[in-house]
């Protein structure tokens, strides 16, 4: 009997034990509550195609380009409700840069930034279709705005079908500037054009960033374009193609009477930038020995040759980067094609052999007779419904507008227009209903 009891005895300790280790164990395994908290990355919308807020957390995730640079001031922006305006009073906040680890480095997000003021909603529109129709990753669109047009925007990118308002997000912000009189910089080129001057920083938590024009055109995925980053070298933090291809025909070459880069100077239609490098690197000047930062620049540019440039905001551009060549990443010339490139002749060597990857219609060239070529690409993209036959609802109709322009100057070279988009299609054709079935292991 007593052995029996010892037993008992001995059994229920043994059990006391074990319930001990499992209480003790599974406490050991929850997560830190602090920390889940603390944990703000870049959260996914709670509808995909909407605005969001633009605050990016206590991590952003930084390219290769710039995990050894300092970490900026940072600012945090608020909706004010869907469809409006992100705050302009963004809080400054000043953090440690420290380094980042290699799996935080891939960049799930690229980030686009237009500028669209006046009559360029629908044209802007048409852009960001564009971006859409070919690019593998997901896109955050900044939309630089009047008040006017922050509604329209909305109710126009609400309209797409699901499968494609999945595959973005986007926030609207006013039209601000952070140093100087607005309405000199308002009035400097084309309606609020000077805005992209100030994405570094109005855009504290974006790393990097493409900035276009309204007037562009995508015909290839911009993943192409945004993996010039990866190819920077150390010291540069921005890139853009040439003003032109040919000196003695080129506007810089001939009429300029300010600095400007390189030979025929560059246009800041496309503009590459890694924002990060761009606001911790001091910029070389012919107004003091000393460097100034982005923001301290602009203004006293801008004052000094006010009453020499032309081409505004990108006027100043390329005056910054003539003191600053080695900042300066040049693509080439299909990446920015323009109707200089084709209406006096085809000297783009780049798009006759690969083809338009970034298609340009700056002078209105989407909306006159005077270049057919570049309205047929514009009118064909405008009108696809996003329909799944991308081949019957986008490329055959582009192709049988393209039969009308052949005898013009841009026309008579349909292939520079078409090939990229062919290409791409066929990519994208091959990748959703082409379905590779694997062989059977032997």
């Amino acid at each position: 009997m007593k052995i029996h009891c010892k037993f008992v005895v001995i059994v229920i300790c043994f059990g006391v034990l074990l319930l001990l280790y499992f209480l003790v164990g599974n406490a050991a395994d929850e997560p830190p509550l602090k920390e889940v908290a603390n944990d703000n990355s870049f959260p996914p919308s709670s509808g995909l195609g909407k605005i969001v807020s633009v605050k990016l957390g206590k991590k952003p995730r930084l390219s290769r380009l710039s995990q050894n640079q300092p970490r900026p001031n940072r600012r945090e922006g608020k909706v004010t409700h869907r469809g409006g305006f992100v705050n302009a009073k963004l809080r400054q906040k000043n953090e440690a840069g420290r380094p980042v680890s290699g799996s935080a480095l891939s960049e799930d997000w690229m980030h686009l930034a237009v500028v669209a003021c006046g009559s360029r909603l629908d044209e802007t529109l048409t852009l960001i279709k564009s971006a859409l129709l070919f690019s593998v990753k997901k896109i955050k669109f900044h939309i630089f705005t009047e008040d006017a047009l922050a509604s329209p925007f909305q109710k126009g990118l609400s309209k797409w079908p699901r499968h494609v308002s999945s595959r973005f997000q986007y926030s609207v912000y006013p039209i601000t500037f952070s140093v100087g009189n607005a309405e000199e910089w308002k009035k400097l080129f084309k309606p609020c054009a000077a805005q992209r001057l100030f994405l570094p920083v109005i855009l504290k938590d974006v790393d990097s960033l493409l900035y276009v024009d309204t007037d562009v055109l995508f015909l290839r995925p911009l993943d192409d374009i945004w993996s010039f980053l990866k190819e920077f070298n150390s010291t540069q933090l921005a890139a853009m193609a040439p003003e032109h291809e040919i000196p003695k025909i080129g506007w810089y070459s001939r009429f300029a009477r300010h600095p400007f880069y390189g030979v025929t100077g560059v246009n800041s239609g496309v503009m590459l930038m890694n924002l990060t490098r761009i606001r911790s690197t001091l910029f070389k000047n012919n107004m003091i020995s000393t460097g100034l930062s982005w923001e301290d620049l602009l203004h006293p540019l801008y004052q000094k040759y006010r009453n020499h440039i032309t081409w505004g905001d990108q006027d100043l551009l390329n005056i910054i980067f003539h003191f600053n060549p080695e900042c300066l990443y040049t693509f080439p010339c299909q990446w920015n094609y323009r109707p200089d490139h084709c209406m006096y002749g085809s000297n783009c060597k780049g798009a006759e052999e690969e083809g338009v990857a970034i298609l340009h219609g700056n002078r209105g060239a989407y909306h006159d007779d005077k270049q057919p070529a570049f309205k047929a690409v514009y009118d064909a993209i405008h009108d696809y419904p996003f329909d799944d036959n991308i081949f019957q609802s986008l490329f055959y109709p582009l192709q049988t507008k393209f039969l009308d322009t052949v005898n013009t100057l841009c026309g008579r070279i349909p292939q520079v227009f078409l090939k990229q988009v062919e290409k791409t299609m066929k990519t994208l054709y091959e990748q959703k209903v082409i379905v590779r079935v694997k062989r059977p292991h032997k």
